[in-house]
């Protein structure tokens, strides 16, 4: 199997930990590897180094260098500019087809957290046999509560069986619902998360985005074509046609809007190996086991952090210092020195304001 990472997130969400410079997916979050390693790590037994392409953008391909320095360097590509999910994975489909135009793919988030290993890496066996058949095989999350910030996926009729995993066709991916729409999804049972891990033949996502992003596919052509003469490899040559012909990419696409909403044959495999998008702070939390109190405390030695009458509450410290609260429940707080957050759980995708109003008066 071949796969892509896709690695070009600028880091918003968790601000002031994650930053533009070092975005999530190059810190040590949850354990002692970057959420990229993590990642990497994760899918070795099925996919060679070899067969691995990072995706990524801006400067952000030597990092990805240092943190897989066995990772050959034609296999790392920088997007111009980012102009969605279509196109990056796009990208990587186009560099492993100038290789082995059938070659099997999975395209992977380089920032989830997935605590059963071993069931995703099962899960990822058959999803590569259904996929071998043609189908665009997505892995969907079972809900374990009514999330209406995620995307869905309906599934319906079943495919195949294979070691406790069960493929069904989609029947609809559905954008966030309200919330008493997902109390609806979870009661009737055939509704996952759309985690946006995919596993696809190369020529066969290819052909769908010729299909219903043919201006997306243009330019992946010329690209394919320079890379057909490198064997697949970023060189200078393949960056040069990169650079001229990925400014034509107008629009950010998505491969669920763009692409995976209007294709046939798409099958979906449901799983419950403990996924998280880490995609809040308060999500963070639920990562670490609390204290009696529902505190998590992380980067502090113990006697550094003082609480009276707090619950529900993640201290997270890179600097060591004394933090104490008294009398407050569900709160984030984050020391990094130069930045101190602090906000409520229930508000906390308001970080990502915070980080671009931060951005903009640093820029």
């Amino acid at each position: 199997m071949y796969a892509s990472i896709l690695a070009g997130g600028s880091g918003t969400r968790l601000w002031p930990l994650s930053t533009t410079a070092t975005p999530k997916q190059f810190l040590r979050l949850p354990g002692p590897r970057t959420m990229l390693q993590e990642t990497a790590e994760r899918i070795a037994p099925l996919v060679p180094l070899d067969n691995l392409y990072i995706v990524t953008a801006g400067d952000y391909s030597e990092p990805v260098a240092r943190q897989l320095p066995s990772l050959p360097r034609g296999n790392i590509v920088s997007e111009p500019s980012g102009r969605g999910t279509a196109a990056s994975i796009g990208l990587a489909a186009a560099l492993i087809a100038a290789r082995e135009p059938s070659a099997v793919m999975g395209s992977f988030a380089s920032d989830h957290a997935i605590a059963d290993v071993a069931s995703f890496r099962e899960a990822l066996v058959f999803a590569e046999e259904i996929a071998r058949q043609g189908f665009l095989v997505t892995l969907g999350i079972q809900p374990t509560y009514p999330e209406s910030g995620y995307g869905y996926i309906r599934y319906g009729a079943p495919l195949a069986h294979r070691a406790g995993h069960a493929a069904h066709a989609v029947d609809a991916f559905i954008e966030k619902p309200k919330r008493h729409v997902a109390e609806e999804y979870l009661r009737a049972g055939n509704y996952v998360w759309n985690a946006s891990i995919f596993v696809w033949r190369a020529d066969r996502i290819l052909e769908e985005i010729r299909r219903y992003v043919p201006t997306v596919a243009d330019v992946l052509d010329e690209i394919g074509a320079a890379a057909s003469r490198t064997g697949g490899r970023i060189t200078p040559e393949v960056e040069r046609v990169l650079a001229a012909v990925w400014p034509r990419l107008s629009d950010n696409i998505t491969i669920d809007t763009g692409v995976l909403e209007k294709a046939q044959r798409i099958a979906c495999i449901p799983v419950s190996v403990g996924w998280n998008d880490i995609g809040s702070w308060a999500q963070v939390a639920t990562l670490f086991e609390g204290n009696e109190f529902g505190n998590v405390v992380r980067g502090l030695d113990e006697g550094k952090h003082f609480e009276v009458s707090t619950t529900d509450t993640l201290i997270y410290s890179t600097t060591g210092r004394r933090i104490t609260t008294a009398g407050v429940e569900g709160l984030i707080i984050v020391d990094t020195g130069d930045e101190v957050l602090v906000c409520s759980k229930e508000q906390a995708q308001l970080v990502k304001e915070i980080a671009e109003h931060v951005r903009r008066q640093q820029s």
